[in-house]
C-alpha cells in the first residue's frame, strides 16, 4: 500500500472512533439524565398519592405514576444495557421527587396539577431537544431509542394536558408556582446530565 493511502485509512479510523465517541457521550448524556427524571416524576406522583390518592384525583394520579414508572423501568434497564453511570444525584431527586409532590398537593388537587403541567411542560420539551439530537447523529442508529423518546414525551404531554384539564390553572399563585418548578426542573436536568 502506498503512503497517502494508509493515511486516508488512519484519518478514517481516527474519524469514526471520533464520531463513536460523540454518540457515546450523546447516549450517556439521555440515558442518565431521563432515567433521573422518571425516578423524580414517580416519586412526585407518590408523594401526591399520599396526600391526594383517597380523593377524586387520587384514580387520575395512579394512572399517571404509573406510566412513569414504565418509563423508569425503560431507562433502568437501558442504564445497565448501555453500561452508562447513572447520576450520583438519584438520592436526591428522590427525597425532593416526594417532598415537590407532597408539598404541592397540600395547597389541593390544584397545586398537585400545576405541578404537573409545570414539570411535564419542561420534560416535554426536554424530550424533544433529545430527539432532534439524535436525529441529528444518526436517525437510523438511534431508531429504536427515538420511537422510546417519542412515546415517552407523548405521555408527558398527555399528563399535561390532563393537569389543565384539572384545574391547575385554578391553583394559588398559579404562574409563580409554575415558574418556580419549572426553574427547579431545568436545574435538575443541568445537574443530572453532569454529576
Amino acid at each position: 500500500m502506498s503512503f497517502p493511502l494508509l493515511c486516508q485509512i488512519g484519518i478514517r479510523r481516527i474519524s469514526q472512533r471520533a464520531r463513536d465517541e460523540k454518540t457515546r457521550k450523546l447516549l450517556s448524556r439521555i440515558i442518565r439524565v431521563d432515567q433521573a427524571g422518571e425516578l423524580g416524576a414517580d416519586r412526585i406522583y407518590a408523594g401526591q398519592i399520599a396526600v391526594l390518592g383517597k380523593t377524586s384525583v387520587g384514580p387520575i394520579i395512579q394512572e399517571m405514576k404509573e406510566q412513569e414508572q414504565e418509563h423508569l423501568e425503560t431507562f433502568n434497564h437501558l442504564i445497565v444495557e448501555k453500561r452508562v453511570r447513572p447520576t450520583a444525584l438519584l438520592p436526591l431527586w428522590n427525597v425532593a421527587g416526594f417532598v415537590l409532590g407532597a408539598g404541592t398537593a397540600m395547597l389541593g388537587k390544584e397545586g398537585a396539577m400545576a405541578c404537573t403541567v409545570a414539570v411535564e411542560s419542561v420534560i416535554g420539551e426536554h424530550y424533544n431537544s433529545q430527539i432532534r439530537d439524535l436525529m441529528e447523529d444518526d436517525p437510523e442508529k438511534h431508531k429504536d431509542l427515538i420511537q422510546k423518546l417519542s412515546k415517552f414525551r407523548d405521555d408527558e404531554l398527555h399528563h399535561h394536558d390532563t393537569g389543565l384539564e384539572h384545574d391547575a390553572e385554578k391553583a394559588p399563585m398559579y404562574e409563580a408556582l409554575s415558574q418556580v418548578i419549572k426553574v427547579g426542573c431545568y436545574g435538575a436536568i443541568w445537574l443530572s446530565e453532569r454529576i
